[in-house]
């Protein structure tokens, strides 16, 4: 685990948030209700609390973890933090440029080539073509993509879109960088990698907030951590104590399965 920034500017600002949005369910019907719909359930629309009054800051050189079960609202809150997601109520406030890498190959075209996506995610990020051009070679060989960055990235493997995404959303010279498990995909070489450049990151005074279910990387990673259950913020505290407690909740311990990327 790194040490705790010295940096004291604040860059996330999240503001008794919630983010509520509405779904359609299917009741499983009765055999009458069956009968009658020929099988068919009936569609009740029903809304989801993903976030509830969700309030913490983030510092410069602060490399945040979030962890929690399936459906605790911890990607919701990473799209509602990369401005895709408008907050029902509540506010956040960023102050620099955010790089966000939310899940694998969001933002890539499969048609298009890794160099011509490479190309797209730059001008979307809001860099010249003259910037692209002096970071390609350092992004190529970041994402070890020599042989295949002219082929198209629907032929690309799931840990060569990994690599790819990654090199892109951290050689654009983030201020705040965002990733949601896209650590988890990956040989163990790349991943290292990986966590090397986080740290370097965060020694830039960067702000990173990762998101991952293994939780040895973000014991590793992390500074600080927030545990959500079900759209609440149960904890905030340090890696040791917060990933602890959360084992605990889940009645299993420090066990392999719930401490190593898998």
């Amino acid at each position: 685990m790194s040490s705790l920034p010295e940096f004291n500017e604040l860059t996330v600002a999240v503001r008794n948030l919630n983010l509520n949005y509405k779904t359609n369910i299917t009741k499983k019907p009765n055999f009458k209700e069956a009968l009658l719909h020929f099988g068919r359930g009936e569609k009740t629309a029903v809304t989801v609390e993903a976030l509830k009054n969700v309030s913490f800051d983030v510092h410069k050189g602060t490399v945040l973890g979030i962890i929690g079960a399936n459906g605790a609202g911890k990607s919701t809150l990473m799209k509602a933090i990369a401005g895709l997601l408008p907050p029902t109520t509540g506010e956040i406030e960023i102050r620099g440029k955010v790089s966000a890498m939310l899940s694998l190959g969001v933002g890539f075209n499969p048609n298009l080539s890794g160099k011509e996506n490479v190309l797209l995610g730059g001008l979307a990020a809001g860099l010249s073509r003259a910037d692209i051009d002096d970071s390609f070679s350092r992004i190529v060989d970041f994402a070890e993509l020599h042989d295949h960055i002219e082929m198209p990235m629907r032929t690309y493997s799931a840990g060569m879109y990994s690599r790819l995404g990654f090199a892109v959303a951290t050689t654009i010279n983030p201020e705040i960088l965002l990733i949601d498990e896209a650590l988890s995909t990956g040989d163990a070489s790349f991943k290292e990698k990986s966590a090397a450049r986080i740290s370097e990151l965060a020694n830039q005074a960067k702000t990173l907030i990762v998101v991952s279910h293994a939780l040895a990387t973000i014991q590793e990673l992390c500074t600080e951590v927030i545990w959500l259950d079900h759209g609440n913020l149960i904890q905030r505290g340090s890696p040791n104590e917060v990933t602890a407690a959360y084992t605990k909740f889940l009645n299993v311990g420090a066990a392999a399965i719930t401490m190593e990327d898998f």
